[in-house]
């Protein structure tokens, strides 16, 4: 796998953003960018940078915007709508699950989960789109 540039990692709770952020660097990714909530993480998306950012990973339940808040205005801006998504979730139940995928998530991880599932969860989304990019 090649190296990955830059991640946005989202949610609430210091300790779950500093787990994903290892996961994050461990699956490969150069810089990891941090925010605790959807509307820091709206900001921060849209902030001006030499390299953009290649992923969003955002938990689904935080003050301020919500990360389901959050995908539904990356899916809205034609600059950032393509970026791959994927939402974490303390919700397992289907409907949960089906809202996400419609509002375009590209994948989900249900809490709690192991550093090596959201690595597998990050290169199954990669791999979709770079498939989807060369169709």
């Amino acid at each position: 796998m090649s190296v990955l540039k830059r991640i946005l990692v989202v949610d609430d709770m210091m300790t779950m953003r500093k787990i994903v952020s290892k996961a994050c660097r461990d699956a490969g990714f150069a810089e990891v960018v941090e925010a605790a909530d959807g509307a820091i993480a709206w900001g921060k998306v849209q902030e001006p940078a030499e390299v953009p950012f290649e992923m969003i990973i955002s938990d689904w339940n935080m003050p301020n915007a919500t990360g389901i808040d959050l995908l539904k205005k990356v899916r809205a801006d034609a600059r950032y709508k393509h970026l791959p998504f994927i939402l974490v979730t303390a919700e397992s139940e289907a409907p949960q699950i089906a809202e996400a995928l419609r509002a375009g998530a590209d994948n989900y991880v249900v809490k709690p989960f192991s550093p090596a599932v959201l690595k597998t969860k990050i290169e199954e989304t990669l791999n979709k789109k770079a498939k989807k990019a060369a169709a």
